[in-house]
């Protein structure tokens, strides 16, 4: 650049200022009201509400940006209205603007459904009681036009029952910017779910159902009889709904904390109705008057995150101020990082708030918010105090000795031998440095010592260090690095997770999944209860010795004095099928390119497979119809497991459970060809299951075979140097496979009857020295 460019005489001239044309504006404005399909769905749900709808139905494809259907049974929207339904500022809630003063409906704006006609195929289906038949009408850009030819048309009659029908199809298909800022469909649908069981709640009056199309089963299903308790229990489980309490609070003379009476044992809606409290609804009636219905948890419910529920004069809303306020309430009783549940209900005089704040209505503005929220804290603060609510701590006794017995097991006649020295000795030592040097601590199931050192015995020093040298460092092995096979299928992790498996890589926590599927719920809660405290605590607390036999898929690991042999084989299959239902539907994947063909890979396995000749179908038919099980299921399979399939039947991804450990894709043609005749289609649950159980066994580090499914499909990893693909199995077993067992292995009974074997005992071992 030079001097004369930088100079004050070469200031551009200035643009001249453009009045933008309709239809960028309808777009601008849009894109502000409808950010999401769940921000667009919120709006048609309150106009259901306002329409006085019983009955919500919501249908759901592509976490909403193919389909969004909302139906419902209200009082249905006029044939002559139908022309100007979708225009901007078209409503039948006010007419002046001071009518805003006292807007008590949903929406006032009538902008919604203008919005979406302008980012999506916009169709109503519509029907009032006086009508003799329902009217269809189809939108684009606020116009009512045909579907088809995008001609102007008037609405036609059609059939429909009472209510009102919008269905909205391939959201934002016009901004692809926006549509490339959403994220997966499965986050989208939790989204969705998220809105309508928040509406579900305070509106238990009102019968709701949301489901994926084309699914037989609905994931949300409320009845209208319940109320606000009931639909807690239903939506957020019997573990928030025991734990409740509630509290009501107005302006009136008694000021604050007027809560009622029942607590924990008095949890019906009715206590919503300000009919109920004629003082209430006389302070309610004045001017800038206010009351407040809250549910609560009691500090014996802790969550890792705060649900908090605000609906301000019955809007779903959001307000930091009271979210902060709510918490501190409960920071002198609740342990660090964790968090109650609330629900609250305020209303207030509509003179005293401005709905008008915010383009979706997230917000309002309200008076004396300050002095409001601090009177309901206080109000949920002293509920908790009058009903003396500390938290209630369970103790749970555990033998850090390694016994494998039963839970019950705790008692003095099935405890071992060894677990009576050591409460004799009431110490646990750790020497980490393998030093003299111990450390002491009380017994769990003793008095607590006194401050007389007492003599630690040999035989009872747990000797551990992460500096002690494995199995493996005593063998020469030129490197540690993961397998690199011959050139073939390149691999590519996803942006969640790294490709690098070199040790000093910081592995991610692995969160779990927000799911709202019942199926997922309930196999999750299997696995809790299928736990093995103490065997458990073996595998969080063990320390890893080496591994013994690779095709035997055998390792030793130690335990306080204790040392166990493992088949890590079937422990690694546990942990890769409760790794892949705790990242149900938001699984990272592998990136295969360039992407197998699906049919080349299935006649591999399928050729391969002895089985087969015992079948009646010829080969060839095994292949079509596995194939087109999984054709069929690709959507899915995408949306729920990371599982691509292109539309040219190619593999375009695999499912990444661990971070750090990539499975032999050797045996990826057995995988899918396991898809089909090893998953139970026909039901979700069984279906999730037994996938998951596949996906696991494809991870399970089974010795490598020779196949000649290798000269097809091979991994490639950046990696300094080549090495055999043993060694780089062997690395993952030890630097992968175990610290993730340690985090997240729930571990079963059933892994004890086969797969551990104590096979040493420091205190038994110093006795067969002593008898020799």
């Amino acid at each position: 650049m030079n001097h004369e460019m930088g100079s004050s005489s070469t200031k551009p001239e200035p643009m001249p200022i453009k009045k933008l044309s309709e239809n960028v504006i309808n777009k601008i404005a849009a894109g502000e009201i409808i950010q999401r399909p769940a921000s667009a769905l919120k709006e048609l749900i309150e106009n259901c509400l306002d329409a006085a709808a019983t009955s919500i139905r919501v249908t759901v494809k592509d976490g909403g940006l193919k389909l969004l259907q909302i139906q419902d049974n209200g009082s249905g929207i006029r044939k002559a209205d139908l022309p100007i339904l979708a225009e901007r500022f078209t409503t039948s809630k006010l007419s002046t603007f001071s009518d805003l003063s006292k807007i008590s409906t949903y929406g006032f704006r009538g902008e919604a459904l203008a919005s979406m006609s302008h980012v999506a195929h916009l169709t109503v289906i519509t029907k009032t009681k006086a009508d003799g038949c329902a009217w269809k009408a189809s939108y684009s850009d606020g116009a009512l036009v045909d579907s088809k030819t995008g001609q102007k048309v008037d609405p036609r009659p059609c059939a429909g029952n009472d209510g009102t029908t919008i269905t909205i199809e391939d959201l934002f298909y016009n901004t692809p910017t926006r549509l490339a800022a959403i994220r997966s469909p499965s986050e989208e649908y939790a989204r969705i779910l998220d809105v309508v069981t928040k509406y579900a709640i305070h509106n238990p009056h009102v019968a709701f159902l949301c489901k994926k199309s084309g699914s037989s089963s609905p994931e949300l299903s409320t009845p209208s009889s319940s109320n606000i308790a009931n639909a807690i229990k239903l939506l957020y489980g019997n573990s928030v709904a025991k734990e409740l309490l509630d509290c009501d609070v107005h302006s009136g003379p008694a000021g604050r904390g007027q809560k009622s009476a029942g607590g924990q044992d008095r949890l019906d809606d009715e206590a919503m109705d300000i009919d109920e409290d004629e003082d209430a609804q006389a302070s309610f009636d004045k001017p800038r008057s206010w009351m407040a219905k809250a549910y609560f948890t009691n500090p014996n419910y802790q969550a890792k995150k705060f649900v908090f529920l605000l609906f301000i004069n019955h809007r779903l809303v959001e307000s930091a101020r009271m979210k902060r306020a709510m918490e501190a309430a409960y920071q002198t009783i609740m342990p660090k990082g964790a968090s109650p549940f609330m629900y609250l209900s305020l209303q207030i005089d509509p003179r005293a708030v401005d709905v008008n704040v915010h383009p979706t209505k997230r917000e309002v503005h309200f008076l004396n918010e300050e002095d409001i929220t601090d009177q309901i804290a206080d109000a949920v603060q002293e509920k908790l105090a009058e009903k003396g609510q500390s938290r209630a701590y369970e103790y749970h006794q555990t033998t850090l000795t390694g016994s494998l017995t039963g839970e019950g097991a705790s008692t003095a006649k099935k405890r071992t031998r060894l677990e009576r020295e050591q409460d004799d000795e009431n110490l646990i030592v750790a020497d980490d440095s393998a030093s003299d040097d111990v450390k002491k601590a009380p017994s769990s199931s003793t008095p607590a010592l006194d401050s007389t050192k007492r003599k630690i015995y040999s035989h009872h020093k747990v000797r551990t260090s992460t500096q002690d040298r494995t199995l493996d460092s005593m063998f020469p092995i030129s490197s540690h690095a993961p397998s690199k096979l011959r050139s073939g299928t390149s691999l590519e992790a996803d942006s969640n997770t790294s490709a690098s498996n070199t040790p000093t890589s910081k592995t991610k926590d692995i969160k779990e999944s927000e799911c709202f599927l019942t199926s997922v719920k309930n196999l999750r809660k299997a696995v809790l209860k299928g736990k093995h405290r103490q065997f458990t605590e073996i595998i969080e607390k063990h320390t890893f010795v080496g591994i013994v036999d690779q095709h035997k898929c055998l390792s030793l690991i130690q335990y306080s004095t204790k040392l166990y042999l493992v088949n890590h084989d079937a422990l690694a299959e546990e942990l890769f099928y409760q790794l892949g239902l705790r990242q149900f539907g938001d699984l990272s994947h592998i990136k295969l390119d360039p992407p197998p063909p699906l049919r080349t890979l299935l006649e591999i396995a399928v050729g391969a497979e002895e089985s087969t000749t015992e079948s009646k179908l010829s080969k060839e038919q095994i292949v079509d119809r596995i194939e087109k099980i999984l054709l069929d299921r690709r959507e899915m399979l995408s949306e729920y497991f990371s599982l691509a399939i292109s539309d040219e039947g190619n593999i375009e991804s695999i499912p990444l459970l661990l971070q750090n450990y990539l499975p032999n894709l050797d045996r990826l043609p057995e995988f899918l060809m396991r898809l089909g005749p090893q998953v139970d289609w026909g039901s979700e649950m069984e279906c999730f299951d037994t996938f998951l159980r596949e996906v696991a066994y494809f991870y399970t580090p089974i010795p490598s075979l020779k196949s000649s499914v290798s000269k097809t499909t091979s991994v490639q990893i950046a990696s300094s140097e080549q090495v055999e693909p043993e060694e780089g199995e062997l690395w993952q077993i030890q630097h992968a496979l175990f610290p993730a067992m340690r985090r997240y292995l729930v571990a079963p009974k059933s892994l004890l009857d086969n797969d551990v074997l104590q096979i040493a005992d420091l205190p038994e071992l110093y006795k067969v020295f002593e008898r020799c």
